[in-house]
């Protein structure tokens, strides 16, 4: 593999530990007295904040490229950022973590099907049997015998983050590549925050904050600590270096890569907030990773050939 891309599966896979806690961190945001609206807003606000100034020094005689990539950063901002993880949180507020993340990750599905219809040409065999491990494993984790009830309306807001996820991949792997990541991550938090703002303020959606705890590890702890991982862990960190490795792996690689986060998201759900997803759930996750496998090894056949 070459060093390039072998460096941006490791960057995925941090992406994806990052990415995970988000949901472990809401849930303590939601137990202190936050709505969703209100923490995704805050949470996009802290991290614009935070990227402006290095997003600013990068940006030094290069003002060319925002006029040049505006319309990215606005679809990255509101559907990549914004409206994916306003739909995430929603779902988390009624479903278990790990559920609601892995309805989130039918994105990759999305992003097969929308290049297939695109180019008009079938995936390879490799790819679609992935893509339908994936799907096998989605259902096992709805566990759709019944065993476990799940809220029909998180469900759907579930989708609507695989929708939002789906633009994100997209956006990042084609942008210009002279824009620098930290720059269409700090433009994308900042285009999320102020349309989450209008949100709250057209009353579109309840957004309103109390000063409270939540519990991790069975711990009590204040409401700024899981503000602070949200936006510094689960948001600067992960945002930053996933559009890194969607521009090393490309949008469908990097895709079923960050089907991972589903696990890391089991994991920090069961360590701080004691989430476990039954046995058939898990299993689910299996078939999940395997799909990721096969993805990623059509992927690396289809590059030595074209080589």
């Amino acid at each position: 593999m070459p060093h390039g891309q072998l460096a941006g599966v490791w960057i995925a896979l941090a992406s994806s530990a990052a990415f995970g806690l988000s949901g472990s961190f809401a849930k303590g945001l939601f137990e202190a007295g936050w709505t969703p609206a209100a923490a995704v807003a805050v949470r996009m606000a802290g991290a614009a904040l935070i990227l402006a100034i290095p997003a600013l020094l990068a940006m030094r005689g290069r003002w060319v490229l925002l006029r040049t990539n505006w319309a990215s950063i606005l679809l990255f901002g509101f559907f990549g950022v914004g409206a994916c993880q306003l739909c995430y949180f929603l779902a988390v507020e009624r479903l278990d973590v790990g559920v609601a993340l892995l309805l989130e990750y039918l994105a990759p599905v999305l992003i097969v099907v929308v290049l297939w219809m695109r180019h008009k040409k079938r995936p390879s065999v490799a790819t679609i049997g992935g893509t339908l491990l994936a799907l096998a494993g989605l259902v096992a984790v709805l566990d759709l015998s019944g065993t476990s009830s799940l809220d029909p309306i998180g469900i759907l807001w579930g989708l609507g983050a695989a929708v939002g996820l789906t633009v994100y991949f997209f956006v990042s792997a084609r942008v210009d590549g002279a824009l620098p990541p930290i720059i269409l991550s700090a433009g994308g938090m900042l285009v999320g925050a102020v349309s989450l703002g209008l949100v709250g303020l057209f009353g579109i959606l309840p957004m309103h904050a109390e000063f409270g705890s939540g519990s991790f590890a069975g711990v009590r702890v204040p409401w700024w600590v899981a503000l602070l991982g949200l936006i510094l862990i689960a948001t600067v960190f992960s945002y930053t270096t996933g559009v890194m490795a969607a521009r090393a792996l490309g949008s469908k690689v990097a895709s079923f890569i960050s089907l991972t986060e589903v696990l890391f998201a089991v994991l920090w759900a069961w360590l701080l907030l004691s989430e476990l997803p039954g046995p058939i759930q898990l299993f689910g996750g299996l078939l999940i990773v395997l799909g990721v496998v096969l993805v990623r090894v059509d992927e690396l056949r289809s590059a030595r050939i074209r080589r």
